[in-house]
């Protein structure tokens, strides 16, 4: 179970959060390779809302091998690993392309495949695209490939943010997705 989330945090709803149990450690990957990625900047922006959240922004998705179950593994799957096992939750944003998940973040989950570090690991899932109707295809995908390796999606929303938003905005819209979830990780009794 997720510890509850930190004081000074302002939820979803503008209101700040109560008391402090313990700190929560969420590791943050986006499935996309591009630069100028929204779902990057969505999750750049979750961990500067995230002061107080112990918040692992994983980058090295890129440098990933092809995942191959007869293959070795490097020192960028075993980063992968390390920060998933050793995280409360993870969080996964991820572009929509041809109606999935990219093949990137599908070669990142594939390692995670017979290794554990997912099994019974709450998992919120989002998406940032031009509006919140979009991304709900590759959602689902991540949802049933984190699913079959025992993680438990506890949220998948898409965060509608424009090539017209200023940074101003993409922080606010960053805020309240990171509320969402950490509600949706610390569900009530």
């Amino acid at each position: 179970m997720v510890r509850r989330f930190v004081e000074g945090l302002h939820d979803w709803k503008g209101t700040v959060a109560a008391g402090v149990e313990d700190q929560v450690n969420v590791v943050a990957i986006s499935g996309s390779l591009q630069g100028a990625s929204s779902n990057s900047a969505l999750l750049r922006g979750v961990d500067a809302a995230a002061a107080s959240v112990d918040f692992t922004l994983w980058d090295e998705l890129g440098e990933l091998p092809h995942f191959g179950p007869d293959r070795d593994s490097d020192e960028h799957v075993a980063s992968l690993r390390r920060a998933v096992a050793h995280a409360d939750a993870v969080l996964i944003s991820t572009p929509e392309y041809a109606g999935g998940m990219p093949g990137a973040l599908k070669n990142a989950l594939d390692w995670l495949v017979g290794s554990g570090e997912l099994y019974g690991k709450p998992v919120v899932i989002m998406s940032a695209a031009p509006s919140a109707e979009r991304g709900q295809n590759a959602r689902r995908w991540v949802a049933e490939v984190v699913a079959m390796q025992g993680g438990v999606v506890r949220d998948s929303f898409t965060v509608a943010i424009r090539s017209s938003d200023s940074s101003t905005e993409i922080a606010h819209k960053a805020e309240r997705a990171l509320g969402r979830a950490l509600d949706a990780l610390d569900p009530p009794p």
